[in-house]
């Protein structure tokens, strides 16, 4: 049984959200409100950040209204390989991410396309690293929604928990009437 998701021991990886791929992605507006919700909750929570950038000289960078969220301590990877574990610096992230906040035993996924760097990504952050795998399905996309139902029930098959992105911060939270309770209930209101 996989771990709950507490913001002490994870950390979060933003899959390929750029400009030129997510006017294709069916439901793109969710998942952009839904992937601000997560960047905004990481920040408070103090929970990492590690981002993604398929082939930026063809699709461009992360959109601006995620990008201006990124910490400036978080590392963005540059990939042409559709699993993030496949790029060659991914891993020096995982650690340096792992050296300078403490060790992080779960990464809660997001981004687009869900049936391929998403799932491929999942798949490997089990195999290779033994990742608790959490992933935000409506802060994931695809261009046809049919290819993202089949790659969450792929994801759910393989041990990934997939939940809504509510459930993720409130999970993070863990309890109400802290100051970052407060702080980040107008993000579902």
């Amino acid at each position: 049984m996989r771990k709950s998701i507490k913001a002490r021991s994870s950390f979060l990886l933003m899959i390929d959200m750029q400009e030129r791929l997510l006017p294709a992605i069916f439901n793109k507006d969710e998942i952009i409100k839904n992937s601000v919700r997560l960047l905004t909750a990481a920040k408070e929570l103090s929970v990492p950040l590690i981002a993604t950038e398929q082939y930026p000289k063809g699709i461009g960078a992360t959109i601006p209204e995620l990008k201006n969220l990124i910490p400036e301590d978080s590392d963005i990877v540059e990939k042409v390989e559709f699993s993030c574990c496949a790029a060659p610096k991914f891993g020096d992230a995982v650690l340096n991410l792992n050296f300078n906040t403490g060790t992080k035993d779960t990464v809660i996924l997001f981004g687009v396309e869900t049936h391929i760097c998403v799932l491929g990504t999942a798949i490997d952050l089990i195999e290779k690293y033994n990742f608790n795998v959490v992933i935000a399905a409506d802060a994931c996309g695809s261009r046809e929604e049919k290819n993202h139902v089949l790659a969450l029930d792929a994801a759910k098959s393989l041990g990934c928990l997939v939940v809504p992105t509510e459930t993720v911060v409130y999970h993070m939270l863990g309890k109400a009437g802290t100051p970052q309770f407060k702080a980040l209930l107008p993000l579902f209101k």
